[in-house]
């Protein structure tokens, strides 16, 4: 395996309250057909030992396709890359999710430590932690309530989603967020836009690390 390196500290999460009006100030209540109020009370109910925690909403009321645009760096929008249309359908993979609308992803990591591991290696060393790798819509999430964790060098894979294909196999794309350079397909345009796109299962990237969390609670 690649040499590790220490983490830097990332920023910590608004309070849960501050997240809920943070989704419905951008809409997300809408896309997700979730009353305001039910996101407030969702927030208020969580309990002060959630503090730290990641409010997100399943990827069945909010997949990252809809998602996606709301992101924002150097005040430009993201996007998902043109050869990821099926991007809806990368699921959880080695994850289970509560089965609900709302629920809580605690102690989240940006993995910055296992840059230049491929999502091979990294799923195995999470696994040994007792860590679970986020859901492409979960990072999503995170960026959207702290955009300053998305820094140049400094991004991340999502591993938890995987695309499943009609034979059985895992389709081997590997999503991730990260800052656009502008090139090619991407546009000059969007340069600085953050950007959803996919890695080879088994390839390695010094500047992306691998999202994590210590768990999922409703």
């Amino acid at each position: 395996m690649p040499d590790t390196a220490s983490s830097d500290t990332v920023p910590s999460l608004p309070p849960l309250a501050d997240q809920a009006e943070r989704l419905i100030g951008l809409g997300v209540h809408e896309l997700a057909d979730i009353p305001p109020g039910v996101l407030r009370a969702f927030a208020a109910n969580a309990g002060d030992e959630n503090n730290g925690a990641l409010l997100a909403v399943h990827p069945e009321r909010a997949p990252a396709s809809v998602l996606a645009p709301l992101l924002r760096h150097d005040d430009k929008p993201g996007f998902v890359v043109t050869d990821m249309p099926d991007v809806d359908h990368f699921s959880p993979c080695t994850v289970e999710l509560p089965d609900v609308p709302l629920y809580l992803v605690t102690d989240p990591d940006r993995g910055d430590h296992m840059a230049n591991w491929s999502p091979k290696e990294a799923l195995s060393a999470l696994a040994e932690q007792d860590r679970t790798p986020l859901l492409l819509t979960e990072g999503i999430h995170w960026v959207l309530q702290q955009p300053t964790i998305l820094e140049r060098n400094r991004c991340f894979m999502t591993i938890g989603s995987r695309l499943r294909k009609a034979s059985g196999a895992l389709d081997a794309r590997t999503p991730a967020i990260w800052i656009s350079n502008g090139t090619g397909r991407d546009g000059r345009e969007r340069r600085n836009a953050p950007k959803v796109g996919w890695c080879w299962w088994g390839n390695r990237h010094t500047w992306l690390g691998f999202a994590s969390a210590t768990g999922r609670r409703q």
